[in-house]
């Protein structure tokens, strides 16, 4: 049984993103210390609650299903299961025994003996990745290689953005480039990998969205961007389905991210004196990872020739009455490498 499916009633939404990513399923089972079941929690009962405005520190206590669909142990068949699984949609089902606590979990792809790898969770759509920058952040490095090209273990950072998108069946790859962009090219030809790529030139730096505008008419289906230093371990078809059945016109990932300020802080009242202090407060944001889908109609907003920057694109989309939406996940699902904190932490995590 896989015990990181199980989770306290007392965790957060921002814990509970972190135990869906962790458990490798689309939901979790709530129960108590003495793993009694109390209900189930999906990663869509997450993503709808953290929308509608609940805070990442809030408990999950008030959005977790209380009146779950169970077997008992021993009582059911697998024919039921498969009939429940089909009818009720579900990812997972919890198996209690007499006292209603969790003995098993049956999972969708076991009963029907899916393989998570196989041709059901292909999805064929171009990836772009904004690769035009300079890195400064990454120098001395960067002065000599393309930020893309700095190794993590035995590949590059863009070889592990790309690897993300080519297990779920992604052929088109599209790369921006401009500063070092011929030392670029030259590793992709010499690589020869088994995916198509386009390089898309940058003349001059155009900023996070400019050049974007020469994907006019390349592109007719919805696609991925990425910005070339972020590593994203999410559900990638998740992630598409949320896009179009939200009928969004571009959809950015967000993480969620916590900041504690170590100090106290003061508030004040009306009159300028102090009212209360709060001692090392704690905020919670969703923060843009740098990872978007878009539909190819976008790319008439984008002006031609023009520096501009993927905030510009999101605020002239917002502007125009067009859907932008918001995709919740983990902190943990989000590495950032483009700092050399970051890049140092999780030097020996990335295989």
């Amino acid at each position: 049984m896989n015990n990181k499916l199980l989770v306290s009633n007392k965790i957060n939404l921002k814990q509970a993103l972190r135990a869906v990513n962790d458990g490798g399923e689309k939901s979790l089972i709530i129960v108590d210390e003495k793993n009694t079941l109390l209900g189930t929690l999906s990663d869509g009962d997450l993503r709808r609650a953290i929308l509608s405005g609940t805070q990442l520190n809030q408990s999950v206590d008030e959005i977790y299903n209380s009146s779950p669909t169970y077997f008992y142990k021993n009582k059911y068949t697998k024919d039921e299961a498969k009939k429940t699984f089909l009818k009720e949609k579900f990812d997972i089902i919890p198996v209690v025994n007499s006292n209603k606590k969790v003995v098993k979990i049956l999972l969708l792809d076991d009963i029907f003996e899916k393989n998570k790898s196989t041709n059901s969770n292909q999805l064929n759509l171009p990836i772009v990745i904004m690769a035009g920058g300079r890195g400064t952040r990454l120098e001395p490095f960067t002065k000599v290689l393309p930020k893309p090209l700095i190794p993590l273990n035995d590949k590059t950072i863009i070889e592990h953005i790309i690897n993300k998108f080519t297990v779920i069946g992604v052929k088109d790859v599209f790369i921006t480039v401009n500063y070092k962009s011929r030392i670029l090219k030259a590793f992709f030809e010499e690589l020869n990998p088994n995916y198509k790529v386009s390089f898309i030139e940058e003349h001059k730096p155009l900023g996070t969205a400019g050049s974007l505008q020469y994907l006019k008419g390349k592109i007719n289906c919805p696609f991925f961007i990425s910005n070339c230093d972020i590593i994203i371990d999410i559900d990638y078809k998740d992630l598409y389905s949320f896009h179009q059945m939200g009928g969004y016109d571009l959809t950015l990932v967000a993480s969620a991210k916590e900041y504690i300020i170590p100090y106290g802080t003061c508030q004040l009242n009306s009159e300028g004196s102090l009212s209360n202090i709060n001692e090392k407060p704690e905020y919670n944001f969703l923060v843009n990872t740098g990872l978007y889908i878009m539909d190819p109609k976008i790319l008439k907003t984008i002006p031609e020739n023009k520096f501009y920057h993927i905030t510009d694109l999101i605020g002239d989309i917002i502007g125009k009455s067009k859907k932008v939406g918001v995709y919740p996940v983990s902190d943990d699902a989000w590495i950032d490498i483009g700092q050399w904190d970051e890049y140092k932490k999780i030097y020996n995590q990335i295989t």
